[in-house]
């Protein structure tokens, strides 16, 4: 990229004390001498530097040749609309270093601030104007905010504009400003909505594609891990410890699982914010202050309360609960790896998850390392590592901490001096949470072939055909009992008063632990009444043969078991609600009956018509 050459000079010197070399792609794009003039449809992400761009872009707009703004002005020559109030601020505080070399005044208008504070500031006159549609719209309303003279109108991030419900307001305020100005949208995405809105209110907008539209940040690493599905908030302490990031954000899809998460980080001992859609104005403000001064290191956010966010030293983003499109994904992830800064986003995948996820990054253009959450020894192997680089070690000591360390050295020698800060430093952290085996590392691994169970565990399922079991939902049953995966089920045999199930070796131990929770060591009941006990030995395998008269169909109710064809267009008959005899109040008691209609438990007394799945019983 080259420097900054097509920039105003009057801006040159607030870029250079900023640090600012090189330009974005954005910055580069926009700043080109032949859009000098021309209103812009710019595609670019979060986080890619379009703040400081379209700063730079209607500069020779607002200043022509002066190197300064007047001394007063009564109305402004610039209007930025963003669409929530975070980012309407943040996108204040760049404008004004970017603007002070040339001594301009802004000014923000944006709900949940105090309007008469807003309406003084712009009384005293403010060159740029920044604020969101609502409160715009007021201030226009009521004559606080003239338009006039307006020069140059800037909507950021118009997409998520358009999907809060702002296309009444941004039309409005679009429509009160001079027809001779510059226009300049900025947008993730150009979907229809926004080409028609660029059509209806720009002058033959030069489209700037800046990046490729939903193309995923080359500045983000993604990491997706695979978890038991009990074992998500686990995973979520691990990778915070294991990162150990300045300041992170957790996603999380509700606001009452942000509530959840953020009482359960505290308790661990996390320095921890929650932000989502009930938070006044005032506790976001200060959730977000605490977050910049370090005073707290991690914000779990829904996805509408983290809009705007711009945390310069958000380094990891976590995905507690799975995004629900590629958009949402790619945006909660642009909260870090912003303006050439590095990041990480991790996905905490369940693992019945793994396919949907699998879709997902396909979709987002999005390539991640699948691995397992880090462990207990992976974490301390890390947190070693960034001791002994830690920048305080290296730090040169005052005359009074070299007096004092002499005095420790000398009456507990350097061994122990430096166990105790070793102690010190781990209870500082918390300690990190032993997880379980959320299955393979990858999503696609082959399920197990029949060799992989030698040596495998039985255990006994308190359900069978009587209780109208199936394996369409004891897999899933066993699975969340025994914190096992789908390919560490072997064999299930599905009898008349019980379900045999077979567990790989490696897994049967684990298996046995987890259901003991529920009672005693052999086994337990869980609170749907099913009990899950171990067997000992191989159990001999079924005959083929009928079952039990009456088995699945109540005392005296019906014809056995049959394999292949009859058998299959039995249990059809059955699942379509087997409209025959003893189904519609012919006073047919048997097991899972009734004989007011023929309404079965769980499923409808209106003709057979099929329900939901019985639940089974205990035995």
């Amino acid at each position: 990229m080259t420097a900054f050459e097509h920039a105003h000079p009057a801006l040159a010197g607030a870029l250079a004390s900023q640090g600012y070399a090189t330009p974005t792609e954005v910055q580069a794009a926009v700043l080109a001498p032949e859009l000098a003039a021309a209103d812009l449809l710019v595609s670019a992400q979060t986080g890619s530097g379009k703040t400081v761009a379209f700063g730079l872009a209607v500069a020779s707009t607002l200043l022509d040749c002066a190197d300064r703004f007047a001394d007063r002005h009564a109305e402004p020559l610039a209007l930025v609309v963003a669409p929530t109030r975070e980012l309407a601020l943040q996108v204040r505080r760049e404008l004004d270093w970017l603007y002070a070399p040339a001594g301009a005044r802004t000014a923000s208008c944006v709900g949940g601030m105090d309007m008469r504070r807003e309406r003084d500031a712009l009384s005293a006159g403010a060159h740029i104007v920044v604020g969101t549609p609502g409160r715009l719209r007021d201030h226009i309303e009521r004559g606080s905010l003239d338009l006039a003279r307006v020069r140059a109108v800037v909507l950021d991030e118009a997409d998520e504009m358009l999907d809060l419900g702002f296309r009444e307001d941004l039309e409005y305020i679009l429509d009160a400003a001079p027809t001779e100005r510059r226009t300049l949208m900025f947008s993730a995405t150009v979907s229809a909505p926004i080409a028609e809105l660029a059509k209806r209110y720009q002058r033959d907008a030069v489209r700037v594609a800046a990046t490729g539209e939903r193309a995923p940040h080359h500045d983000i690493e993604y990491r997706a891990h695979l978890v038991a599905p009990t074992d998500r908030d686990n995973a979520i302490v691990n990778t915070l410890l294991f990162h150990d990031a300045r300041s992170a954000m957790v996603f999380c899809g509700t606001r009452i699982a942000v509530q959840h998460l953020c009482a359960r980080l505290t308790n661990r001992g996390f320095a921890v914010v929650a932000l989502s859609g009930e938070l006044s104005q005032n506790e976001r403000s200060h959730a977000l202050q605490a977050m910049r001064d370090g005073r707290a290191r991690v914000c779990v956010a829904t996805d509408v309360a983290a809009r705007g966010i711009d945390l310069p030293t958000l380094d990891l983003v976590i995905h507690a609960d799975i995004p629900n499109n590629p958009e949402t994904l790619l945006h909660r992830s642009g909260r870090t790896g912003r303006a050439g800064r590095k990041g990480v986003s991790v996905l905490v995948v369940p693992h019945p998850r793994r396919h949907a996820v699998r879709r997902l990054l396909q979709a987002a253009n999005v390539r991640a390392s699948w691995t397992p959450p880090p462990g207990a020894a992976a974490i301390a192997e890390r947190d070693r590592e960034r001791m002994l680089k830690d920048e305080s070690l290296a730090a040169e000591p005052t005359a009074e901490e070299l007096a004092l360390a002499g005095e420790l050295l000398a009456a507990h020698g350097a061994e122990r001096v430096a166990a105790a800060y070793l102690r010190l430093h781990q209870a500082s952290r918390p300690a990190p949470e032993e997880l379980l085996d959320g299955g393979p590392a990858e999503p696609d691994e082959p399920r197990k072939g029949r060799e992989d169970f030698a040596g495998s565990a039985w255990f006994t399922v308190s359900v069978g055909h009587r209780d109208k079991a199936e394996a369409r939902w004891l897999l899933p049953l066993i699975c969340r009992a025994g914190h096992v995966t789908k390919n560490e089920v072997g064999a299930i045999r599905i009898l008349h008063n019980e379900t045999q199930v077979e567990i790989a070796a490696a897994a049967a131990e684990r298996f046995a632990a987890s259901i003991a929770q529920w009672e005693g060591e052999a086994g337990g009941t869980r609170d749907d009444g099913v009990t899950i006990r171990r067997l000992e030995g191989e159990p001999a395998a079924p005959s083929r043969g009928p079952r039990p008269a009456g088995a699945g169909r109540g005392p005296g109710g019906g014809k056995g078991w049959k394999p292949g064809a009859a058998g299959r267009k039995a249990a059809a008959a059955r699942r379509e609600g087997h409209r025959g005899e003893g189904h519609r109040g012919e006073g047919h008691r048997g097991e899972g009956h009734r004989g007011d209609g023929g309404r079965r438990e769980g499923g409808r007394g209106d003709g057979g018509r099929p329900g939901r799945p019985r639940k089974p019983r205990p035995a």
